[in-house]
């Protein structure tokens, strides 16, 4: 089972996301435990102070070492330890791979203009970036890791298939999916999707994966090529 941890001033962001839909089933079928604790319950002044005024002057609040540290030492927290940042390495499927497979993650969400680096350095914790954008605390981004993380669980997902035939598993983007019905507003199924070729549909399939792939993520595409 993974245990994965996460460190945060805003609790309340993962009550409903962490028991619904695959990460709710994962945790009732035991391949996955939540521990998340409030960084304020790590303070020792009346006021809980987490953040103070950036050394060398600037603007914005600086989150405080010394919570995170007793956080990540209460809990007895295995590496790796993730901090969620802008200034990160790309997280990405094999990253997320990495992660499912070991048995223990540990989440420390950012607030405010930043975290101390001391917190980086001190708890040999990764800086982990969900995109080339600044979201307003680290939240969002370990929402979407746990999500990325615990779906490629063994039985996380009804088969092993819906997880192999998504975007980035192979280093391609998935090909473009339809249902019924075959038509809808002038809009219509491709014919090799109808047509019960199954050879003629995987090598379609293949064509579609790769053509979007090499309009819509070039990096990607030479990277594939490699």
């Amino acid at each position: 089972m993974l245990r994965i941890n996460v460190v945060t001033l805003f609790p309340e962001w993962f009550a409903a996301p962490l028991s619904s839909s695959i990460l709710g089933r994962a945790a009732k079928a035991g391949l996955v435990q939540y521990r998340v604790v409030q960084l304020r319950d790590y303070t020792h002044d009346k006021h809980q102070t987490v953040d103070d005024a950036p050394y060398g002057g600037g603007a914005g609040m600086v989150l405080k070492p010394e919570p995170f540290f007793e956080a990540v030492e209460d809990l007895n927290a295995k590496p790796p330890i993730v901090l969620l940042s802008a200034r990160g390495r790309p997280f990405r499927h094999d990253t997320a791979v990495r992660f499912a497979v070991g048995g223990e993650l540990t989440l420390l969400c950012g607030h405010y203009k930043d975290v101390d680096q001391r917190v980086a350095e001190g708890l040999g914790a990764e800086e982990v970036s969900i995109g080339d954008f600044v979201l307003s605390g680290g939240e969002p981004a370990a929402l979407c890791v746990v999500d990325a993380v615990v779906r490629l669980l063994p039985r996380a997902l009804g088969d092993h298939e819906s997880a192999s035939s998504d975007s980035h598993y192979d280093g391609l983007l998935a090909p473009p999916s339809y249902t019924r019905p075959p038509s809808y507003r002038g809009l219509d199924v491709p014919d090799v999707l109808l047509s019960g070729d199954h050879d003629e549909i995987a090598a379609w399939r293949a064509a579609q994966a790769e053509r979007l792939t090499r309009e819509r993520r070039p990096d990607i595409w030479l990277k594939h090529g490699e």
